[in-house]
């Protein structure tokens, strides 16, 4: 098959890599332009044009592929099959969508229509879902509004951040790729609607949730929230969550919400720690201990355990080695 692939950060990687090593010819990528990133601004490619590169793929950088007709009839002439796009990071006009003949599919990291946009692993998390995964929709113009190929389920840990979930869900989105675009070249082409009817598509259900862009407010921590609102924060935003520790930013990388009911899924350090401090009693945000695992936090019920954070000008450090850093002892407070 003669794909046209459509991405840009390092989630989509897996996807061209599996789609060259599955024998498919990828005719070209395109993906964002070069941005400047880091302290130094230094002008960098995405993940997936340096991916790209390496493979010796053409690659092509709109700025904005809705006003770039140019980039539009040079991306019409490869004369793909059909488009994958995976996180590419801007929306597809039909002039786009409706040029390769067997459609543009995207692969999506969530469970549709729950969390449509840019952001829903972080939301997975942030909002306390048990169950994620990927699916593979046929794309129209709106914001991920297709109707839906195929969908494939994975459970979220408690103790596990967004850069872990997303590296699940991003293999497993390649590999349902994969998987998909033999059916895809089975249906044949034909109009949309043929298409759609000889693929069996499901429609997504009426009860959407948009996953909303993030702004700096999202990630300073609420010490009057409870526990596991707090932890949620943490690995939902890892590594951005942040608080402030005697006037310096504190960013918070790793937690715990000490919860009885959530024995089972807590590590044996936090097990150990259950229950030693009365819940309500002590003002949020206060350290109610220093000990091996890290520092134990009041919030509004529940203690948070904080396993591993960075101080604003220091490396990053956990347990012991960040009690030892902070010179934290019971008392002290955060925010």
């Amino acid at each position: 098959m003669k794909i046209l692939f459509w991405g840009t950060p390092l989630y989509a990687v897996p996807t061209l890599d599996a789609l060259d090593k599955a024998g498919h010819q990828i005719v070209g990528v395109v993906t964002q332009p070069d941005r400047r990133r880091g302290r130094g601004k230094q002008l960098m490619a995405s993940a997936v044009k340096a991916r790209a590169l390496e493979l010796g793929l053409k690659v092509y950088t709109p700025e904005k592929i809705r006003c770039d007709h140019a980039c539009q009839q040079e991306l019409t002439d490869l004369g793909a099959d059909l488009s994958v796009v995976v996180a590419f990071g801007q929306i597809l006009p039909t002039e786009v969508l409706t040029q390769p003949p067997l459609g543009c599919w995207n692969g999506h990291g969530s469970l549709l229509p729950r969390w449509r946009g840019a952001g829903p692993i972080q939301w997975s998390i942030l909002e306390g879902d048990v169950q994620t995964g990927v699916g593979v929709m046929a794309m129209e113009e709106g914001l991920d509004t297709g109707p839906v190929l195929m969908e494939r389920k994975l459970d979220i840990g408690l103790l596990e951040n967004a850069h872990q979930l997303g590296a699940r869900l991003s293999q497993l989105t390649a590999q349902l790729m994969v998987e998909a675009i033999p059916r895809i070249e089975a249906a044949g082409p034909g109009t949309e609607q043929e298409r759609h009817r000889r693929l069996g598509l499901r429609c997504q259900a009426p009860d959407v949730s948009y996953a909303r862009m993030l702004v700096k407010s999202d990630y300073q921590v609420d010490w009057s929230a409870s526990a596991l609102a707090i932890h949620r924060k943490v690995m939902g935003l890892y590594p951005g969550a942040m608080t402030f520790w005697k006037g310096k930013r504190l960013k918070l990388l790793a937690s715990e919400p000490l919860i009885e009911r959530l024995r089972d899924e807590l590590s044996p350090g936090a097990q150990q720690l259950l229950g030693r401090w009365p819940t309500g009693q002590h003002q949020a945000g206060t350290v109610l201990d220093s000990n091996e695992q890290g520092l134990v936090v009041s919030s509004s019920g529940c203690p948070l355990l904080i396993r591993e954070a960075q101080l604003e000008g220091k490396s990053r450090s956990n347990g012991r080695a960040l009690v030892q850093q902070l010179q934290a002892i019971a008392g002290d407070t955060l925010g």
